[in-house]
């Protein structure tokens, strides 16, 4: 990595890149020490920089030729910025290059325990002189030193230095461009940071008043935020995180928290609380969940059934319908759970849940009734996990044909290879797979059938429906083994592209007459799109074929009137040249 970048980095590169005026900044950032970090990051180095915020530099040679980029506003526009120049000047003093490009003496690097030890016997005037003056030049330690000594006159006072300094963290005046949003996700963590310094000073109560507003003001920004790396995720769980040590630490009257939990979980944005009640339990104790109980309830009473018939829109009822099965939960009672998940029956999944609760609880029979009545309720096209939960309880009670007949069912409606394996375990559990087997594919072959007659009669295809070709027989007799019967059934019918080539890799070695064909078929639509590393890979096992049968000139002949027809194509050529030494195998 470092030969990489003394051949592509030097200070001409530098100033070349930069310009004079924002080399000057970047220099003037270099001398000052605002470098915190340089560590090697295959290809190359990544760099922290503190400016106005904490910026990631990454610097990278590709071919001799410096690549950059930087996470600040000018950055982000693609220009080689004043972190940059200074990442780029500091990873030249550390490689050992001078501006010139010569070595330079090696001298001794104090470390942070030189400084400790050179601070110890300096005198407290000085040292209060000097962090002054860092702080007047710098508005890191300025802040930092704010902080600090807001915190040491008091909880009322850190508080309101660590309001402000989110306040301003968090603020946007304007939309943040997906490559600023790491800049001010670093700023609002380091406010976030004060918080967390208040609690630890034991300011819990201001500290969990401040989280709530915190979450708040972070809710009415991510609007205005690209967050596509989900940076917002992080700093609210930061803030969920102190508010719960702060309220295990301050103790605050339940009923009130109760109140405050519950109208943030229920209408605010970014699931802020979402669960709360389940994490909160203890804090909140007997009264506290009372009142969160009350005040579910009451919205609770607000949200109508839903049915199959009825499959109003539940999406705004999300929230207290989570809340609601927090508090079930939370109780132990599974009668209470299920009740308000009965609450919604609009679809299959809803039952196989409530038949998991209770499977889960260890009344199997409450699990299968409910199994059964969503099956009963949805007896198409349901879903897959509420048959697979229906037919594990009838296997235990040594009910096996009822199983079987679900699993028929659910194989029926999607004759592929998975439903047919799912199929088999469970008629192999009775002894009774010949003759399903013989029944499935029966199946498959009237499915393809009626697909041959809707294709014929100008009826557009389902996805859901099979195909007219064969291909779900050949991938059923691959799956078994059985590659002759693969074999015949792609001849009869055809199949798709992907089954061909493992029917011609099956193939191969006994009859390599057959596989030539297919792979000189596929070679030629690979080069057709562009695929040309796939369709030089074919060529070369058609080559092997060929030399086999002793007919390597009459390949070489079709090779060359491929080359004819592609001659266009450059590095499809380039390829055949690379592989000549495979393909014309004479």
């Amino acid at each position: 990595m470092q030969t990489d970048l003394n051949h592509a980095l030097n200070d001409a590169v530098v100033r070349r890149l930069a310009g004079e005026r924002v080399y000057r900044s970047g220099d003037d950032y270099y001398r000052r020490g605002r470098v915190e970090t340089i560590i090697s990051s295959a290809p190359g180095i990544r760099a922290a920089v503190r400016g106005s915020a904490n910026y990631s530099v990454h610097l990278t040679s590709d071919k001799g030729i410096l690549q950059y980029a930087c996470d600040c506003p000018q950055g982000a526009s693609g220009a080689f910025c004043k972190h940059c120049v200074a990442a780029a000047l500091q990873w030249l003093d550390q490689s050992g290059a001078t501006r010139a490009g010569k070595r330079r003496r090696k001298v001794k690097e104090p470390t942070l325990e030189d400084a400790a030890r050179i601070l110890q016997d300096t005198s407290k005037d000085t040292l209060l002189r000097m962090m002054l003056d860092w702080a007047r030049s710098d508005d890191r330690v300025r802040d930092h030193l704010i902080q600090y000594a807001a915190r040491q006159v008091g909880p009322d006072c850190g508080a309101a230095a660590a309001a402000r300094a989110f306040d301003e963290a968090v603020g946007v005046d304007c939309f943040v461009h997906y490559r600023e949003a790491a800049a001010w996700a670093r700023g609002v963590g380091r406010a976030i940071d004060c918080v967390s310094k208040l609690l630890e000073d034991g300011g819990a109560a201001a500290a969990m008043e401040l989280c709530e507003s915190a979450l708040g003001k972070l809710v009415n920004a991510a609007g205005a935020i690209d967050d596509s790396d989900g940076h917002i995720a992080v700093l609210r769980d930061r803030l969920h995180d102190i508010h719960w040590r702060a309220c295990q630490q301050a103790r605050p009257d339940p009923v009130a928290l109760a109140r405050r939990l519950f109208e943030a979980e229920l209408h605010s944005g970014l699931d802020v609380f979402h669960g709360a009640v389940e994490q909160y339990a203890e804090i909140l104790g007997d009264e506290g969940l009372k009142q969160y109980r009350l005040l579910a309830e009451a919205e609770w009473q607000k949200v109508p059934a839903r049915t199959a018939e009825d499959r109003s829109d539940w999406g705004e009822y999300f929230r207290i319908t989570h809340i609601m099965e927090s508090l079930a939960r939370t109780s132990g009672d599974t009668e209470q759970l299920v009740a308000v998940m009965s609450r919604d029956l609009s679809h299959p999944y809803e039952y196989f849940r409530i038949a998991e609760v209770y499977r889960e609880a260890g009344k199997s029979d409450k699990a299968l009734e409910w199994a059964e009545e969503g099956l009963k309720a949805f007896p198409k096209h349901t879903d897959p996990r509420l048959r697979e939960l229906a037919v594990e309880e009838y296997h235990r009670r040594k009910r096996h044909a009822d199983a079987i007949k679900l699993m028929w069912e659910q194989f029926a409606e999607r004759p592929y290879l998975e439903a047919y394996r799912t199929l088999q375990s469970h008629a192999s559990r009775s002894g009774d797979w010949p003759q399903w087997r013989e029944r499935a594919l029966s199946e498959i072959r009237l499915q393809i059938a009626n697909a041959k007659l809707r294709l014929h009669g100008g009826v557009r295809h389902r996805w859901d429906q099979p195909q007219a070709d064969h291909s779900q027989l050949v991938a059923i007799f691959l799956y078994e083994r059985d590659t002759d019967a693969a074999w015949r059934e792609a001849q009869a019918g055809g199949c798709s592209a992907n089954l061909w080539l493992q029917l011609a890799a099956e193939r191969e070695k006994q009859h390599p007459a057959d596989v030539v064909p297919i792979y000189m078929q596929h070679a030629e639509a690979d080069t057709q799109s562009g695929r040309y590393e796939d369709a030089i890979e074919l060529l070369v096992k058609a080559a092997a074929a060929m030399k086999r049968l002793s007919r390597g000139a009459e390949f070489v002949l079709a090779l060359e009137a491929l080359r004819v027809k592609y001659k266009i194509k450059r590095n499809f050529i380039k390829l055949l040249e690379q592989k000549r030494d495979l393909l014309y195998l004479t």
